[in-house]
C-alpha cells in the first residue's frame, strides 16, 4: 500500500494546464503541414517516392522533421542512439518498441517494464536534474506536457533535442506509438504493437456490443483522492469503449468531484485507481470511497461494485491501454465473457 502517487497528482496538474491549448499540434511527422500528418500515419515524407520512413540506426537517407505537442519542428540527420524519457508513459512506448539498449535514462516516476529498474534517474517529471540530462549526452529526449515550458526551453537552448507529446485521446496514443516509432527508426515494431492493441480492443468493443441501451452500467472513476475524469480525456473514451456510462462524462477534463452529483448519479460500479492512500488521513482510497456521508446509499457501494484497477494502467496512456480497457469492461460487466482469455 502506498500514499497517493506523486506522480498521478503531477500528470493532473499538467493535463489541466493544457486544457484550452487548442494552438499545440499532436506529434506530426514529415516535411511539414499536411505531409506531415501524413507521415505519422507511416506514409511517405515528401521526395521518398511512397517509400516509408524507414531508417537504419545511423544517419537517415534523409531528414525526418516532426512537430511536437508543444507545436516545435524538430529535424532529426540521424536515428537516435541516447534516448532518455522523462514521461512514465512515453517511458514505456520506447521499452515496447524494443528499444532498452538505446534507453540511457528515465525520470525517478518510471517503474514499468521492470528493465527500467536498471537505468539512470534524471529527476521528475516537471523539472528533471538539468546538469545531468547533459552530462547523459542524450540525442533524444522524450517528455509530457508536464514538463516545466521553462525548462523545455533552457533544455532547447542547450542543444538537447527535447520532444514533448500529449495523450488526451486513443488515436493520440496510436500517434505517439507511431511517431516514437519513426524517430526511432523502429516503424515495424510501431505497428506491431498498434495492431496488437487494436485487436485486443476490437475484441472488447465487440463482445460489449452485445449489450443492449438500457444495460449499460453508469460508472464513476476516482482516479486520486478527491479527482474524478470527464469528457475529452481517453479515459473517458476508454470508458465508452468498455461500454459504461461516464457520471461525470458532462463535464470535460479531470475535475474535482461533486459528492452530491455523484450520490444523485447513483453508479452502478465504481472504480478506482487499486493502492492509493489519502495523504491527509491516511486512509486507502476505497475506504475513504465508501466512508464518505451519503455516499452508502448509492447502488455501487451497497452491491459491493466498488472496484480497484491498477492506478498505472488508468493514468499512463500507453502501451497498456488495450490492457486497461480490458479491466474496465470485466470490471463493468464481469458476465459478459471470460475476460482473462480476452486478449489472447
Amino acid at each position: 500500500m502506498r500514499r497517493i502517487g506523486f506522480l498521478l497528482l503531477l500528470t493532473l496538474i499538467a493535463l489541466l494546464a493544457a486544457c484550452g491549448d487548442g494552438g499545440a499540434a499532436s506529434g506530426r511527422a514529415g516535411q511539414g503541414g499536411a505531409a506531415a500528418a501524413g507521415a505519422a500515419e507511416g506514409n511517405a515524407a515528401p521526395g521518398e517516392e511512397g517509400a516509408a520512413v524507414t531508417a537504419p540506426a545511423g544517419r537517415r537517407s534523409q531528414p525526418l522533421v516532426i512537430t511536437d505537442a508543444t507545436g516545435k519542428t524538430h529535424v532529426f540527420e540521424t536515428v537516435p542512439q541516447r534516448i532518455v524519457s522523462i514521461s512514465p508513459a512515453e517511458t514505456e512506448i520506447l521499452f515496447a518498441l524494443g528499444l532498452d539498449g538505446r534507453i540511457v535514462a528515465v525520470s525517478d516516476y518510471d517503474d514499468y517494464p521492470p528493465e527500467t529498474a536498471s537505468k539512470e534517474r534524471v529527476g521528475g517529471i516537471i523539472d528533471p536534474n538539468e546538469e545531468l540530462l547533459l552530462a547523459l549526452r542524450p540525442d533524444l529526449v522524450v517528455a509530457g506536457l508536464s514538463l516545466d515550458p521553462n525548462v523545455t526551453e533552457r533544455l532547447r537552448q542547450l542543444g538537447l533535442p527535447v520532444i514533448q507529446l500529449k495523450a488526451d485521446s486513443v488515436d493520440d496514443v496510436f500517434l505517439n506509438i507511431r511517431l516514437l516509432g519513426q524517430i526511432t527508426g523502429t516503424e515495424e515494431a510501431a505497428e506491431r504493437l498498434e495492431a496488437d492493441m487494436r485487436g485486443v480492443m476490437r475484441s472488447v468493443s465487440e463482445t460489449v456490443a452485445r449489450l443492449g441501451e438500457g444495460d449499460r452500467r453508469k460508472v464513476y472513476v476516482e482516479i486520486a483522492p478527491g479527482w474524478t475524469v470527464g469528457s475529452g480525456t481517453y479515459l473517458h473514451e476508454l470508458l465508452t469503449i468498455a461500454g459504461g456510462i461516464n457520471v461525470a462524462g458532462d463535464v470535460p477534463g479531470w475535475n474535482m468531484i461533486n459528492e452530491e452529483a455523484v450520490i444523485a448519479a447513483d453508479p452502478d460500479v465504481i472504480l478506482y485507481a487499486r493502492g492509493l492512500v489519502d495523504f491527509d488521513s491516511g486512509r486507502p482510497l476505497d475506504e475513504l470511497i465508501r466512508a464518505r456521508g451519503g455516499w452508502e446509499s448509492i447502488r455501487a457501494v451497497r452491491d459491493g461494485r466498488v472496484i480497484g484497477i491498477e492506478e498505472n494502467l488508468m493514468a499512463r496512456p500507453g502501451p497498456r491501454m488495450a490492457a486497461a480497457l480490458e479491466e474496465i469492461a470485466a470490471a463493468l460487466y464481469p458476465e459478459l465473457t471470460d475476460w482473462e482469455t480476452a486478449s489472447e
